[in-house]
């Protein structure tokens, strides 16, 4: 059975850091392109990294460029989100998922397996 479960999630103050994981089983995740999404309360989903399992490349939508960190260690099969200078516009659940893209991909279309989220708050 595969499964995705996100942890790390919390209240953080504004121009705080939090990182989230992303735990995977039924999946090896060194094979998969890995994402992070989000959604805030009456928006759409919404992408905000992706990491490739070809030649880690990745990807970050520009409103958490240089804010947010994805990255994974294959040895525990898990995927991880480092946040920092967190915004209360990043209020948000925010959700893992797999893809078998062999590299980073933005559209929520191509990711074949999702966790069922963890909120992460931000105040101001």
């Amino acid at each position: 059975q595969v499964q995705l479960v996100e942890s790390g999630g919390g209240l953080v103050q504004a121009g705080g850091s939090l990182r989230l994981s992303c735990a995977a089983s039924g999946l090896t995740l060194a094979r998969l392109t890995m994402g992070w999404f989000r959604q805030a309360p009456g928006k759409e989903r919404e992408f905000v990294a992706a990491i490739g399992w070809i030649g880690s490349s990745t990807g970050y939508a520009e409103s958490v460029k240089g804010r947010f960190t994805i990255s994974r260690d294959n040895a525990k099969n898990t995927v991880y989100l480092q946040m920092s200078s967190l915004k209360p516009e990043d209020t948000a659940v925010y959700y893992c998922a797999a893809s078998r893209s062999l590299v980073a991909v933005t559209n929520r279309v191509n990711y074949d397996y999702w966790g069922q989220g963890t909120q992460v708050t931000v105040s101001s």
